[in-house]
């Protein structure tokens, strides 16, 4: 069974050449179906937000520069969604050199 990727509020702005903003305007009102993931984090599936697309007419940007997910975003985003695991990493880290040291 193939498990279907869920798009995030940025891929989703980019397919439809629009805000993020105005894509959290969408899923609020109702006009494009989104799925909160833990409460929180709005998600939508491909098939659903390609089809409001064409429903729509809006734009495909992907071809827009200034929407671009680059390499720092990224890395953003993976250092603000794990920055837990990466703090207790680096305490354990000390934590094991300490005890080395001390024998």
């Amino acid at each position: 069974m193939r498990e279907e990727k869920l798009l995030t509020i940025r891929e989703v702005s980019q397919i439809l050449g629009i805000t993020e903003k105005e894509v959290i305007d969408l899923a609020e009102s109702g006009k494009i179906p989104a799925y909160k993931i833990g409460g929180v984090y709005l998600r939508f599936k491909r098939e659903q937000i390609e089809e409001f697309r064409k429903d729509s007419g809006l734009t495909y940007a992907k071809s827009d520069p200034s929407l671009r997910y680059t390499f720092i975003d990224r890395l953003k985003d993976f250092f603000y969604f794990n920055d837990f695991y990466i703090l207790s990493a680096l305490i354990i880290i000390l934590m094991v050199l300490i005890i080395l040291r001390g024998y």
